[in-house]
């Protein structure tokens, strides 16, 4: 009788205990739960990164309107920036819409930090593509859906259509 109840108290003390499958099994459902959870948050980065980055937009936007009104025409570019077109970093129109009182801030893009080259703008002067100047306001590289971003307003003048060379654009003739 002694050793039946030995016995059975190894029996319960071996049912408490974990095999090593069932030990892997645990790590791998962990491992597989948390590759999940940083694809989501890779992903909330991205959203909220290109949240800011239309944020931008819409400050640019309506601090070049109030510099139309104030104006009666939008800023120069200088075609200090990328390929001609002014960026926040390397351009005149932010240094109107600054000392102007339209804008107080500095932008750049929130992925590298970078004033150069993700955001762009350029003003035509009347002739250009059409008989009105106008200008031209985009972002090269959203994190989204590609091109165009879904909330990108789009731009197009008489001759040339600007949402193929911007994933999000917007523009508007004096």
């Amino acid at each position: 009788m002694h050793y039946s109840k030995h016995r059975k108290n190894n029996s319960i003390g071996h049912s408490r205990s974990f095999t090593l499958i069932e030990l892997l099994v645990v790590i791998a459902i962990i491992g597989v739960l948390s590759s999940v959870v940083l694809v989501s948050l890779n992903s909330a980065k991205a959203k909220a990164r290109d949240a800011r980055r239309l944020s931008d937009m819409k400050q640019i936007k309506a601090a070049l309107e109030m510099y139309y009104i104030s104006n009666g025409r939008y800023p120069d570019s200088d075609g200090g920036g990328s390929g001609g077109w002014d960026t926040p970093g390397n351009g005149d129109f932010i240094a109107s819409l600054k000392n102007n009182g339209f804008l107080s801030v500095n932008f750049s893009d929130p992925l590298t930090n970078d004033a150069f080259g993700n955001y762009a703008y350029y003003r035509y002067p009347a002739g250009g593509y059409g008989d009105k100047a106008f200008y031209v306001l985009g972002i090269k590289d959203m994190e989204g859906s590609g091109n165009p971003y879904p909330s990108s307003p789009g731009w197009s003048c008489p001759t040339r259509i600007w949402q193929t060379e911007f994933e999000w654009v917007t523009g508007n003739f004096e």
